[in-house]
């Protein structure tokens, strides 16, 4: 617990500083000097605020006097600790980095938890922030979502280098995806799905998987030919390791065929990479140098390192940040645009939700975020919390100005 005195030092010093008015969040500030952990914000505030509520019910010149007998306590200048130092960072380069947004509905706080501390350390050590919209999924890219995205990106991260939709590098990854059948990394499976897990899980390689380059090649033009495969008849797999114990890793999909008219391309496209190849190839050829993506990508992160590898590339460094768990915050994308269908809400700006669109409307700023993110840091842990509670500290947070 912090010291009472301690606690009526920095509401003192805040109150002369602001016309005889404290407020919690610049006391909170004040008190990491002297050992607050922001794991114990929420028990001490009701005692800060008892303080406050003390303080401020006197007259200006008295708190003048006060502060003088507790001026004493005060430690040097709060500073924010900032996130940790990158690892195998080029000082003269700076980094690069990216977020990839699905543009199937409106982006939120979780997409800021997990990707406001990449642009935080583009702003650190300076280098490329892209925006990748990943729109490779037609029947889920909803064609108001590329406007919002932008507008939501510039709001929250302020340093965008550049947007990029991956459906107008479509002809990149059909470049890849050739050099993976080349190279014997990859191989086009037409086997009946059922037939085709069966035998992974038995570590088992199917037919496909041993057939010859100049075969591979004739069966990845025929995805590509609209008279030949039907949607769901092949996918074009990557050979990886079959004795591999998490079944997940044995010959992941890379393409796979969706005839599902795209709003941007139209029917221009038949064949579409999944997030893996696409990923993959954005990352070698933009050169990222760090990523920084929610745990539940871990999986996907060893897999596009196997890509990697057969390219000879280096694999950026990677970090992992653990979910914030709302116990009573709708974040599904699809679930949220549902209940707007319903007339539940109002739109996604509706200030139910914890929407980007949502929290831009109620007043919060990019630096509130930024503090919380900071004082947070990168943690694999993850964290249940009502939307009241979490709230309350980011609440706090904007004091630490």
């Amino acid at each position: 617990m912090i010291k009472k005195d301690i606690i009526k030092a920095y509401a003192l010093k805040n109150a002369v500083e602001h016309n005889g008015k404290a407020v919690v969040g610049a006391v909170i500030a004040g008190l990491f000097n002297h050992g607050l952990k922001k794991e114990n914000i929420k028990n001490e505030t009701p005692g800060i605020q008892k303080v406050l509520t003390e303080i401020n019910s006197i007259k200006l010149k008295e708190q003048e006097k006060e502060f003088s007998k507790f001026k004493s306590y005060i430690g040097h200048r709060f500073e924010r600790e900032g996130l940790p130092e990158l690892e195998n960072v080029d000082k003269k380069k700076g980094v690069v980095m990216r977020f990839r947004p699905a543009p199937s509905g409106p982006l939120h706080v979780g997409h800021i938890i997990s990707n406001l501390p990449s642009s935080l350390y583009v702003e650190k050590y300076k280098g490329k922030f892209y925006i990748i919209i990943d729109d490779t999924n037609p029947e889920e890219t909803l064609k108001d979502a590329y406007k919002n995205i932008k507008k939501d990106c510039d709001w929250i991260f302020g340093n965008v280098y550049k947007y990029l939709n991956a459906s107008d590098r479509i002809e990149i990854y059909y470049k890849y995806a050739e050099d993976l059948l080349k190279k014997n990394s990859a191989y086009v499976c037409d086997c009946n799905p059922e037939k085709f897990k069966e035998l992974l899980l038995n570590k088992n390689p199917c037919p496909c998987r041993g057939l010859d380059k100049k075969e591979q090649l004739g069966r990845w033009n025929k995805m590509l030919d609209k008279k030949a495969y039907n949607q769901g008849e092949a996918v074009l797999r990557f050979k990886s390791d079959l004795e591999n114990p998490n079944p997940a890793m044995r010959d992941f999909p890379l393409a796979r065929i969706n005839e599902y008219k795209h709003p941007l391309q139209g029917n221009k496209y038949r064949v579409w990479p999944l997030m893996n190849l696409s990923s993959s190839v954005d990352d070698m050829e933009l050169k990222m140098t760090h990523i920084i993506r929610g745990k539940d990508h871990k999986d996907n992160a060893k897999r596009q390192e196997m890509i990697f590898k057969v390219f000879n590339k280096k694999y950026p460094w990677n970090a992992f940040i653990g979910r914030i768990k709302f116990t009573d915050l709708i974040l599904s994308k699809r679930k949220i645009k549902a209940l707007i269908d319903k007339g539940e809400f109002s739109g996604y700006d509706d200030e139910k939700l914890a929407t980007i669109s949502s929290l831009r409307k109620r007043g919060y700023k990019r630096r509130d975020f930024a503090e919380f993110i900071e004082k947070r840091g990168i943690s694999e842990v993850d964290k249940v919390i009502s939307q009241k509670d979490f709230f309350k500290v980011l609440d706090e947070f904007k004091g630490f100005k």
